[in-house]
């Protein structure tokens, strides 16, 4: 890839935001979930966090190219959730202002309007382990001020079992539209930053709660030339990012 290379898309930005929840981990296990995620973990695996261990979403470890490495049975994987060693990036149905998530049922939980997924490993996952999510349509029906059913544990939930609550982490949430993170007193949503194009009045006007919007909002950090490269060339040289997130 020349210096003179197309510049970076919005999905190639919200590949980089993703594999900066990975920076500086160290030798853990990451579980991304859906394709701009799995693409963020392996550049982080490819560049600044040589450390990180990555499944094939099964009982293989693999390398940052898909290659076999090692074997991780599931009594294993669930050791390393159970023990903080692993850090997910799931998605969600709904999100609120304290990271409570919803992957479960929109309506009354009695009497559903919809099925999703179903609770499965989301309260455990935001019991001992590093959490973060990814969305990639950012809109008022996803950051809603309630979910209808708390599946990934929040703050204000994790904060009145005090003994628990310091094992309790929500990293980042990325979406197509800026990086969120719950750096404020209350630990209540704050935009930490926009991707290139996006405005924060346009954050606001999606987002169905009042978010903190520091003064200054940056950019979400680019892509070099060499994370260009092996974003366009190794990982995903088909392109399907840009049919998850559009410019």
């Amino acid at each position: 890839m020349t210096p003179t290379a197309p510049a970076p898309t919005r999905a190639e930005y919200c590949v980089i935001a993703c594999a900066e929840a990975w920076r500086g981990a160290g030798e853990i296990l990451a579980s991304p979930m859906g394709l701009i995620p799995s693409l963020g973990a392996r550049l982080a695996r490819h560049t600044f966090a040589p450390g990180l261990l990555l499944t094939d979403g099964e009982a293989t470890l693999v390398d940052a190219d898909g290659n076999p490495e090692g074997w991780l049975p599931y009594r294993r994987h669930l050791a390393l959730v159970t023990g903080g060693r692993r850090h997910v990036m799931m998605g969600t149905g709904q999100i609120d202002r304290y990271g409570n998530q919803n992957i479960s049922c929109i309506g009354e939980w009695a009497k559903p309007s919809r099925q999703l997924l179903g609770v499965r490993g989301a309260p455990v996952n935001t019991l001992n382990s590093p959490t973060s999510y990814w969305i990639p349509r950012h809109s008022r029906r996803v950051f809603v001020e309630r979910v209808d059913m708390v599946c990934g544990v929040g703050h204000d939930r994790a904060a009145r079992h005090p003994a628990t609550a310091r094992f309790h982490h929500l990293a980042r949430v990325v979406s197509n539209l800026g990086v969120f993170d719950f750096a404020t007193p209350d630990h209540s949503m704050r935009l930490a930053s926009l991707h290139p194009g996006v405005t924060v009045e346009e954050v606001g006007e999606a987002t169905g709660f009042a978010l903190t919007i520091p003064a200054g909002v940056p950019q979400t950090r680019a892509p070099d030339l060499g994370e260009l490269r092996l974003i366009r060339e190794v990982l995903d040289p088909a392109g399907s990012r840009e049919r998850e997130v559009r410019s």
